[in-house]
């Protein structure tokens, strides 16, 4: 196969995929980006290098898979189905690897490059996300075409979702009671080091067919990289009490309550902190001399892209938004179920460019203009049944992209200066959306508009929604109006309810030219 021909890069929206893709870009590669939402690839700062081919496919779906990896001389599988399948993810991650094995084999591929996890696979303690992790690589070794591994303990850089557990647990609580692990050694490797050797291993004669542990120049325990972090982070010392009760599940519903990350990522994670994961060989060290980043100065590089809102990727990229069917099938209101909504609008004497900057500010430490206290009790209610609250935040304070995580929304659809579509994520009875508009108006004016659509599951999705019906009107009109004082603008009337069926600009199942045109 040609030398020019691309290199796939499955799972290219996720935390290491979506910081993988620009450094094969940057190295001359060409690059086929794959993921589950093709609009959401195409809002990477990357979608647009031409150099870049972007295909929508699920590693579950065998025939979108083969046809990613047509005429593709390699491939990275940065794929874990731990997010999307929660405690189902052993399943899928086994089906998943066998459809990538057959892909590669069918392509005529010469490597595949696989991203595991550390630990031995004979050991007695090994939580079933390390097996599960292990399994596949198995599984892709198991075919016709030459598989590097790399096996990884904790990742260390910005956005990824152990670090994110340490930063708040550390930052939260001056008081640590820890399970036994907290002494368990690990070898962390800084998010720098895991590029570096991955795209050291792509058509290195050395790495064809091997199998490496990848770690840092340190083998710490946890309660040590607690005692760094608070260093670094110019926090009091933290003080640390070992118990031996503390199980898994205590642990990641702790994690759950005090970190963003939600207790089905936490627990397999913890699960696999009683184990060992220090590396057991440094061979890559002599194919790859790297310049190895240190624990502390990987929680240094960290803490300042932070703050200064440069995180490229995050945990919670992974995932797609996925809208419910009633909102874009196209059938008629009633179809499947009464959709209920509840909608404002108002005008105002400016245009939208002048608006649209406000409504992308939205959530995250910014707020939501009106109400914030209610806004934070439903978070924090959310949080408390389960779900994934306001802790997520947003990964830029003035930017949004679509697939992004915003709070308790997924950002579905961003049309600029004209339309922001938010898929909730929070627990409800139902499936709901909220629809923020800007329609520009004759004589420099615009017309803004809320509009939120609920689709009810049983008698509790209607208590639920008719019983916050008068929060809603209320807040929607308080955020119609907050929103005005925040741009300056006078508005031109008062904030006035409308019918959203009625108006063509508002139907959900009708995307505006300018996403087409994305």
């Amino acid at each position: 196969m040609s030398d020019n021909a691309p290199i796939l890069v499955t799972g290219a929206t996720g935390y290491v995929g979506g910081r993988l893709v620009p450094r094969l870009l940057a190295a001359g590669y060409r690059v086929r980006a794959m993921g589950r939402s093709l609009e959401k690839l195409a809002c990477r700062p990357w979608g647009n290098h031409p150099s870049i081919q972007l295909v929508e496919g699920d590693v579950l779906n065998p025939a979108a898979l083969a046809r990613a990896a047509q005429g593709c001389r390699a491939a990275y599988y940065l794929v874990h189905g731990m997010i999307a399948q929660k405690n189902r993810y052993a399943e899928a991650d086994r089906r998943a690897a066998v459809n990538m094995r057959t892909a590669a084999e069918r392509a005529g591929m010469a490597q595949i490059i696989y991203l595991g996890g550390l630990g031995e696979s004979g050991d007695p303690g090994l939580s079933p996300h390390l097996a599960s992790r292990h399994e596949v690589g198995e599984i892709l070794r198991a075919g016709a075409v030459a598989v590097t591994i790399l096996r990884a303990a904790m990742i260390l850089g910005s956005g990824s979702a152990s670090f994110e557990i340490l930063r708040y647990l550390v930052e939260r609580l001056p008081v640590m009671i820890t399970p036994r692990w907290v002494n368990t050694p690990t070898q962390p490797i800084a998010i720098e080091n895991v590029l570096d050797y991955l795209v050291g291993c792509l058509g290195n004669p050395g790495a064809v067919g091997e199998t490496f542990d990848i770690g840092g120049p340190e083998v710490l325990d946890y309660a040590a990289l607690i005692r760094i972090y608070a260093q670094e982070a110019g926090l009091p010392p933290r003080r640390i009490f070992r118990v031996p009760v503390l199980t898994p599940r205590l642990s990641s519903l702790w994690i759950h309550l005090v970190t963003p990350v939600p207790a089905a990522i936490a627990r397999p994670l913890t699960e696999g902190l009683s184990v060992p994961t220090a590396c057991s060989d440094q061979r890559i060290r002599a194919l790859m001399p790297v310049n190895l980043i240190d624990c502390r100065q990987a929680m240094r590089t960290a803490l300042d892209r932070i703050l200064q809102h440069q995180v490229e990727t995050c945990w919670s990229d992974a995932g797609v938004p996925r809208p419910p069917e009633w909102a874009v099938c196209g059938d008629a209101d009633y179809a499947g179920g009464t959709i209920l909504t509840c909608a404002y609008r108002l005008r105002l004497n400016a245009q939208p460019h002048c608006i649209w900057p406000h409504i992308t500010a939205i959530g995250g430490d910014g707020g939501y203009l009106f109400a914030d206290w209610l806004w934070r009790l439903r978070g924090l209610l959310d949080r408390w049944v389960g779900g994934v609250g306001l802790r997520r935040g947003r990964r830029h304070p003035t930017e949004l992209r679509v697939g992004d995580a915003l709070d308790f929304w997924r950002v579905w659809t961003v049309v600029p200066d004209r339309r922001l579509t938010l898929l909730a994520e929070m627990k409800v009875p139902g499936d709901a959306i909220l629809d923020i508009q800007v329609q520009p108006l004759p004589n420099g004016q615009s017309e803004l508009r809320l509009v939120s659509r609920f689709l009810p599951r049983g008698l509790g999705g209607l208590l639920y929604w008719y019983g916050l019906y008068p929060f809603h009107v209320w807040i929607f009109r308080g955020m119609l109006m907050a929103l005005a004082q925040r741009t300056r603008i006078n508005p031109a009337n008062a904030p006035e309810a409308f019918d959203p069926r009625r108006e063509p600009t508002c139907a959900l199942n009708s995307k505006p030219p300018a996403l087409d045109q994305s």
